[in-house]
């Protein structure tokens, strides 16, 4: 079996995250649920509360051997708005709020200069808000939101926010789809 290692990212809601992982080349798989706050096994009612601390995430198993960890960011960076505190389109709350929780120095590190060469390069008008910080808890989402995109395609919010966050990927990472 292939070499797994862990990316945990919060971009808003975890719909639109595990949608676009799920296609990518050297993906193992992909998990939705909460990460980042002070409730012990949280409930998605509780987290869009507000009151968890915790943030919306996937975690991401990828084969490095196929995919890097900076490469795994790279789309991170490319399908959400890290450059808005607490806030993806009009989902507001800090469950939304854009985070890159590491599982080693070697991943702080490389999130730190991906977030430099960004700002460096100008890619965003606005300064990066995305907090980079160590791992500590994955609480799985309920299986309710498990592949929520390819289940329920048709839903309003799926064709008006998930779907086109999707087809900016396609577009813009084909080269990194399965």
């Amino acid at each position: 079996m292939p070499e797994v290692e862990l990316a945990t990212l919060g971009g808003g809601c975890f719909w639109c995250l595990e949608a676009v992982y799920e296609q990518m080349t050297g993906i193992a798989g992909v998990e939705s649920g909460y990460s980042g706050g002070h409730v012990e096994a949280p409930t998605y009612e509780a987290v869009c509360g507000a009151t968890t601390g915790h943030a919306e995430v996937v975690q991401v198993r990828f084969q490095p051997d196929q995919l890097t960890y900076r490469e795994v960011l790279e789309v991170f960076f490319g399908i959400h708005d890290p450059t808005t505190k607490d806030r993806q389109g009009n989902d507001t709350g800090p469950q939304y709020r854009s985070a890159i929780f590491t599982h080693d120095q070697s991943q702080e590190a490389t999130a730190r200069a991906v977030v430099v060469e960004l700002t460096e390069e100008r890619v965003f008008d606005d300064p990066i808000v995305t907090e980079i910080v160590a791992f500590e808890k994955f609480w799985p989402a309920g299986d309710y939101h498990r592949q929520y995109f390819q289940r329920n395609p048709a839903q309003p919010y799926c064709m008006m926010v998930v779907g086109p966050k999707v087809a900016k990927f396609r577009q813009r990472f084909a080269h990194r789809l399965v």
